[in-house]
């Protein structure tokens, strides 16, 4: 009669252990490459065509402020990986990613009890590093970094299009100029990402949840879409680069279409800014291909769908061009979040929350979703507890920052609450504080005001705060230092990367304020 009893016990834990799993929500990450926060529609820029990612945002919750702490490729994806600031996962700027950290994304989920597959751009070293994910299938925009490697896109691009060239547009992956995609429209990489998620999302059948991360190449240059999304811009009023008062030193042409300052005129600038425009809304008609699969495969309801991007692009504000700047064409993205039918909240779907966000929150958002305990020293913090209750403790301002690149002046830190933003400048020891509530372009730099002196003397004590830890280098005697020194890498970067990673000092000698770095950033 006992060992019945037992069986009988036992049977119902199992089952109630399967039951929570099965009430693990899916988690379908989508993110874009490059895009800034408002290239969409529904961030208020009627010149987009985004009706599906519009739609997320219409089903879940806008943040409108979030932002990339390191504004390149690189750095943002660690951030991302790991929930770290800068400083605790150890890239300040743009190097190599770490073969592995304490917390990494798909590694924790897989340990939830989730399948974890990442398709597209990783943008990790080695390229088919996996930190956690089941398998990959990779779109890494040319780029080569190890022997042997070939992205899974290109073989895939062979197999369908033999002999024929997939840069065929003839534009580069940092030209700030724009063309026509010159192959058919289903050998373009866009079409490639969506294809392959749909394809899984077909194909699965997992008595378990599904972590999905799709990572879109575009819209990060080449500006290269199809004929039939430019044509949907043919009337679009195209809005033109913001020019402040504190950038005219930058008004000049050089560099060609490789350029990261430079005047090339309105109408390139506004060109360019369409054909990126129109990358985005090719983007948007995969992503909505993927929601149709969601829904026919019976996922979609029980689904967390979140887009983002990991940093912007500048086009032409302030006569800068791409990325790696504290300005908010460069680290100010997409922030959407979609939460399942079943969670409860206080947070009416479309809604806009100002809390400032960072691409850190996004890895204990999914651990809470997960039913997973959030570490402690974990930096980011669960979206969730604002959808349960926007009223709910956040943090007040965002940090961000960049170690050298493009100029040796180009070397800063910066906060911001969404309302203001400090930024200043390591090397130059220059200060700069804008009004983003009156002055969302960011014209006019209010540091030598003296109305806003209280203002500064805020944000600069704050700023003081926040690089207390990193020792006298960066504060001495309760003031900020100017440093000559560019930091790459911190303290915080995984030792077993230090040792096997060739190109440290290379990248530290380039970063010593030489402006030969514009060929090789992604």
């Amino acid at each position: 009669m006992k060992i019945l009893q037992i069986f009988i016990l036992l049977f119902i834990v199992l089952n109630v252990f399967a039951s929570d799993k099965k009430k693990q929500p899916n988690i379908i990450f989508i993110m874009t490459d490059q895009q800034r926060a408002d290239a969409l529609g529904c961030m208020g820029n009627s010149a987009v065509v985004s009706p599906n990612i519009d739609n997320i945002a219409k089903e879940g919750v806008r943040f409108v402020n979030g932002y990339s702490s390191v504004p390149s490729c690189t750095p943002a994806r660690a951030g991302l990986l790991t929930g770290m600031s800068p400083w605790h996962h150890g890239m300040l700027g743009y190097g190599r990613v770490a073969r592995k950290y304490k917390y990494e994304m798909p590694e924790m989920l897989k340990e939830a009890g989730y399948y974890t597959f990442g398709i597209g751009k990783m943008h990790w070293f080695p390229q088919k590093a996996l930190h956690g994910f089941n398998g990959t299938l990779t779109d890494e925009s040319g780029r080569v970094e190890q022997d042997g490697y070939i992205s899974d896109y290109r073989d895939w691009f062979k197999l369908n299009a033999p002999g024929e060239n997939p840069d065929a547009t003839g534009i580069g992956w940092n030209e700030h100029r724009a063309g026509i995609y010159k192959l058919k429209e289903d050998l373009h990489p866009t079409y490639w990402t969506g294809k392959t998620a749909v394809e899984l999302i077909k194909n699965y059948d997992l008595d378990k949840p599904l972590f999905l991360k799709v990572s879109f190449a575009r819209p990060h240059s080449p500006y290269d879409p199809p004929q039939r999304f430019v044509d949907m811009y043919e009337n679009a009023k195209i809005p033109e680069p913001f020019i402040g008062d504190w950038c005219h030193y930058l008004d000049t042409v050089h560099g060609g279409p490789n350029a990261a300052f430079g005047n090339f005129g309105v109408a390139h600038a506004v060109k360019s800014r369409k054909y990126y425009y129109a990358n985005i809304s090719f983007i948007d008609e995969m992503i909505g291909k993927i929601i149709d699969a969601l829904k026919e495969k019976g996922m979609y309801d029980n689904s967390i769908i979140c887009f983002t991007s990991d940093h912007g692009d500048m086009l032409g504000d302030h006569y800068h061009w791409r990325k790696t700047y504290a300005y908010e064409g460069s680290s100010n993205i997409p922030f959407i979040l979609q939460w399942p039918k079943s969670f409860k909240g206080q947070l009416k779907r479309g809604s806009i929350l100002e809390n400032p966000t960072e691409l850190r929150d996004f890895l204990p958002t999914f651990l809470d979703a997960a039913g997973v305990k959030i570490p402690d020293d974990m930096d980011g913090q669960s979206l969730l507890s604002l959808i349960k209750n926007p009223a709910a403790s956040w943090r007040q301002y965002i940090d961000m920052e960049h170690s050298t690149c493009y100029s040796k002046d180009n070397y800063w830190a910066a906060l911001t609450d969404g309302k203001w933003k400090y930024i200043w400048f390591f090397r130059t020891g220059n200060e700069q504080l804008f009004d983003l509530k009156n002055d969302p372009g960011e014209t006019v730099n209010l540091s030598t005001k003296k109305d806003f002196e209280k203002e500064l003397l805020k944000w600069r004590k704050r700023m003081v705060q926040h690089l207390s830890e990193r020792g006298e280098g960066f504060v001495k005697d309760g003031k900020l230092v100017t440093r000559e020194e560019t930091m790459l890498y911190g303290p915080n970067y995984p030792k077993d990367s230090r040792s096997d990673n060739e190109q440290i000092k290379e990248w530290r000698e380039t970063y010593k304020g030489e402006n030969n770095l514009s060929t090789i950033l992604d």
